[in-house]
């Protein structure tokens, strides 16, 4: 599973194969938390993390909800989607 950005110690990382699941997802690591935010609504749908950095993750997938949502169909494909801007 690809990294496709890191900020703020969390890492988010996306999937590739053409069985993944939907809804259109990445995957968020911060320390030994980990959690799996859906695109398109732009919030968790699966485990969890702080606070803090809840709102920094849901904050960055809001402003890179077009690069996501590009990479998703990437990764979708079987394709090794793109490095996304982090959060500054």
């Amino acid at each position: 599973m690809p990294t496709i950005s890191m900020f703020y110690g969390i890492i988010i990382r996306m999937y590739c194969g053409k069985a993944e699941h939907n809804p259109p997802h990445f995957h968020a690591y911060y320390q030994d938390f980990k959690a799996i935010v859906d695109i398109s609504a732009c919030e968790i749908i699966e485990g969890n993390l702080p606070a803090k950095q809840v709102k920094l993750v849901l904050a960055w997938a809001e402003l890179r909800k077009d690069e996501l949502v590009a990479d998703w169909e990437l990764a979708s494909r079987g394709e090794r989607p793109f490095k996304v801007e982090p959060l500054k």
